[in-house]
């Protein structure tokens, strides 16, 4: 049964909070990644950023539907939304738009548990970890040349 220590890619290029929205775009353009985990001072994960959070920075911004009612106006979506859509079309770091909730794995994983977490979740890119140190990613591909058997 192949796990996730059997498919991760080992060599995993990480960025910082305080890694600018510029140099990520390098980083994900030269090393033909379409994301990457960001880690603390301490190198352990905080979280990840991926080509989506680039490309929702750059989506037109939702303006909230306002109610006039009498002579008041009622937004009807809450203003932490509207905040955080505008902090991130504001981005001018990674700390602004990278996701803080994610998904990882063990090196023990069944295949199988990552591509049915892959599927339901809808997440494309996870990180194997032991505590909160990488030691390795998995990506759409790493899963495909696992169950083609064309793994490492």
């Amino acid at each position: 049964m192949l796990t996730a220590k059997d498919i991760m890619t080992r060599n995993v290029t990480t960025v910082g909070a305080t890694t600018t929205i510029e140099e990520l775009a390098r980083i994900l353009m030269e090393h033909k990644i379409s994301g990457v985990p960001v880690v603390d001072d301490n190198e352990n994960l905080i979280g990840i950023v991926t080509e989506n959070d680039l490309i929702s920075q750059n989506k037109r911004l939702h303006i909230p539907t306002v109610m006039r009612l009498f002579d008041a106006f009622i937004v009807l979506e809450s203003q932490s939304k509207v905040e955080k859509e505008i902090k991130r079309l504001t981005a001018i770091t990674v700390d602004d738009i990278y996701i803080k909730e994610i998904i990882t794995v063990a090196e023990g994983t069944p295949v199988q548990d990552i591509a049915t977490i892959m599927s339901e979740k809808k997440v494309h890119l996870i990180p194997v970890v032991e505590g909160k140190k990488i030691l390795g990613i998995i990506g759409k591909i790493d899963l495909i040349k696992g169950i083609t058997g064309s793994a490492q």
